[in-house]
């Protein structure tokens, strides 16, 4: 936790002093500026970051080359959030307002296009420290894990707009795979890899490890958004049940449910976010213990980093061997974190 802590203090100082502005000549540009710098300065784990400059040491890498794009990942990151944020309508991000309920919905998606210009200018700078040809390379990676997230997160809120119930374990695997473990493990251990001059054998190992454990991921966090410490959180409690998320959760209650039930949860959760009442609330959490949908989702979690672990431990590290155990630690806090 101390050295993701590290590595978060070095890119959260390449963001906001070199690749953010802090202030504007304009009044209005002066708040854009600050719009764009309000996630960036709220507290995050960095686990993207981490991975990418742990991968690369790793495999025998600098960290000081690797910086640059781990800081490019987290504004992916931050710019990302602001247009999840309004696509689910949340309220909450990290503790604090969601950018749009901050300022308003059109200032926030500009923010976050504002932002998203300035990730791939910074991304140009890497031709000073890695060259012209890697440089180019790992905007390529780059810009294969954005059109991958989008994918993801169309999957999802497609499911919603068009009100199915009919998704899958499978479905949500494959939703998972595109929107959180390409931008959360995939992209950034792969980039890390590639900046250390890793072969395309070990690329292709950590995509495999990389779709196991970001959907081992996202399994927990669907299971903290019903169970987790708000302070900690810092999202709002039971957000995915008022967003009428399909979450594996809901697929393994759905699945186990009788039909009296299940018409009554696919009813509760096709309602909107302004519809659904505490009560509403209170019955799908219910409804979910009686089902032991959680602890069915968490089991998977961990079984799912179990096999991460397997295909990590058959990669060929070139690297201090140091930084492969904390990409084991990593592994395992992944699915097991309260926060």
């Amino acid at each position: 936790m101390e050295e993701m802590k590290r590595i978060k203090r070095e890119v959260d100082t390449i963001i906001l002093d070199r690749i953010l502005p802090s202030s504007g000549e304009r009044e209005e540009i002066d708040l854009l500026y600050r719009m764009m710098r309000d996630y960036p300065q709220r507290p995050a784990k960095g686990i993207r970051p981490f991975l990418c400059v742990t991968t690369c040491r790793a495999m025998g890498g600098e960290e000081k080359k690797a910086l640059l794009t781990a800081a490019c990942i987290e504004l992916f990151q931050h710019w990302v959030l602001i247009h999840d944020d309004i696509e689910d309508g949340s309220e909450l991000r990290r503790g604090m307002p969601t950018l749009h309920k901050k300022y308003n919905m059109s200032l926030a998606l500009n923010a976050g296009d504002a932002l998203h210009a300035r990730m791939w200018g910074a991304l140009l700078d890497n031709e000073e420290l890695l060259g012209e040809k890697l440089s180019i390379s790992i905007m390529r990676e780059f810009s294969k894990m954005v059109n991958k997230t989008t994918e993801g997160q169309h999957m999802e809120l497609s499911w919603i707009a068009s009100n199915r119930w009919d998704i899958t374990e499978s479905d949500y695997m494959d939703m998972c795979v595109r929107k959180t473990s390409w931008y959360t493990v995939i992209g950034p251990c792969r980039m890390g890899a590639m900046i250390a001059g890793a072969p395309e054998k070990t690329l292709s190992e950590l995509e495999a490890m990389g779709k196991k454990l970001g959907v081992g991921f996202q399994i927990q966090d669907d299971a903290l958004n019903l169970t987790a410490d708000k302070s900690l959180y810092g999202k709002e409690s039971s957000d995915d049940i008022l967003e009428g998320k399909r979450t594996l959760i809901m697929i393994k209650l759905l699945g186990s449910a009788s039909q009296q039930e299940k018409e009554k949860i696919a009813s509760i959760m096709s309602k909107s976010r302004e519809e659904k009442t505490a009560e509403d609330v209170d019955y799908i959490i219910s409804m979910v213990k009686r089902y032991n949908a959680i602890e069915y989702a968490r089991n998977l979690a961990r079984s799912l980093v179990v096999e991460a672990l397997k295909t990590m431990e058959n990669i060929g590290w070139t690297g201090d061997k140091e930084y492969v155990s904390m990409l084991k630690e990593l592994s395992l806090f992944m699915v097991e974190r309260k926060w």
